[in-house]
Formats: structure tokens, C-alpha cells, sequence
């Protein structure tokens, strides 16, 4: 069996002032660190994991590095399919400011916006490659929450009509025989355990 843990990237600036992200590359906040270090901690005491691949954007990168510093796991590589879904002209704007510039029909305008479905299938090339190159062991994927949404609804469709990923939750999908089972979904009760954010 094949188990992949994905893992929102910690809490930017960004995230709190509700700015759209996408690919730009937005560092985490201290709060993030704390996040990640609280998630680092959870999985230090749970079940071993092998290995760790993340997106490159710096906030899932740091993550990344926060929590194999703990788990004594260098992150394996970096994978850019692992990037946040592209937001275009978007990023960089809140939603007020979305508004004020385009309309309340903003999301029908073309705005540059990376096609949800090529970005699913970008999540999804990448855990195909994880079951052939790693099959049997424990991966965690370090990305981000619309990429990891699109990639469960890719998976699971009839499980996730709909997604919301918390920062540093962790998801966690188990491979056997060519089945998906999502064991634990978006769970960030590590967060409650340390101070609360």
C-alpha cells in the first residue's frame, strides 16, 4: 500500500489579508512557521514517513524543510507541478479590489487564470509518478490548497463535490490494488493543541 499525506502549506501575510496568491512566490509569516512547526511536531510522533517532495513557491518550500527538519527527512526534490493553480491577473488583488477592477462577473472574464482542469491534471501526473517511483511507501506532499483540492476531486470525484483546505492541514490517501481511500481529511488538530492561531 501506497500512503501520501498532503500538506497545506503555513499561513502568509497574504492568506490573512486575503490576497490572492496563486503562483506568486509569498513567504509564510512567523505565524506560519509556528504552524508548521506544530504539524512537524504531530508527525514526529505518528508513523514514519520516507520522504518528502514539495511545490518550489517558498511558502510550501519552507514548510517543507520545517518538517523534515523534525522528521530528519531532506526534502527529496522540488516539483513544480506541485504549484499553486496560476491566478493571473488576480494575484496580488483582494477581492474588493477584484471587484472595484472587473465587475461582480469577474470570474467569467478571461483573466489569465491557469484552466482548472489542467491544473488537476498537474496534481494528478504527479501522484501517478509517486505510485510508480515510490510504490509501498509513506510521501508526504508539500503544496498548496486549490492544487490539493483539484487533485481529490480528480481522484475521489464522488467523495470531494467540493473542497476547503485549512493552512498546515494534513490529508491523507491510501493506495491498494489501484483503490483510493482518503483516510483523513484537511485535519489540523495539531493547531489546536498549541496555541491557537
Amino acid at each position: 500500500m501506497t500512503t501520501i499525506g498532503l500538506v497545506r502549506h503555513g499561513i502568509t501575510d497574504w492568506n490573512i489579508q486575503g490576497i490572492a496568491q496563486g503562483s506568486s512566490d509569498v513567504p509564510l509569516n512567523e505565524t506560519g512557521r509556528q504552524q508548521a512547526e506544530s504539524l512537524a511536531n504531530r508527525l514526529s510522533t505518528e508513523e514514519d514517513w520516507d520522504l518528502i517532495i514539495s511545490s518550489d513557491l517558498s511558502r510550501a518550500k519552507e514548510t517543507a524543510e520545517i518538517i523534515g527538519k523534525e522528521l530528519d527527512l531532506t526534502v527529496s526534490h522540488f516539483d513544480t507541478r506541485l504549484r499553486e493553480r496560476s491566478g493571473g491577473k488576480i494575484e496580488g488583488t483582494t477581492e474588493e479590489e477584484r471587484l472595484e477592477k472587473w465587475g461582480t462577473d469577474w470570474r467569467k472574464l478571461d483573466l489569465a487564470m491557469e484552466n482548472l482542469d489542467e491544473a488537476t491534471e498537474r496534481g494528478l501526473a504527479c501522484i501517478e509518478d509517486i505510485l510508480e517511483n515510490f510504490s509501498g511507501q509513506r510521501v508526504l506532499l508539500v503544496s498548496h490548497g486549490a492544487l490539493i483540492g483539484l487533485t481529490l476531486q480528480g481522484l475521489l470525484p464522488e467523495k470531494f463535490k467540493e473542497t476547503s483546505m485549512d493552512n498546515t492541514s494534513i490529508t491523507i490517501l491510501k493506495n491498494a490494488e489501484s483503490q483510493w481511500d482518503c483516510a483523513l481529511y484537511n485535519c489540523t488538530v495539531h493547531l489546536a493543541k498549541s496555541e491557537s492561531y
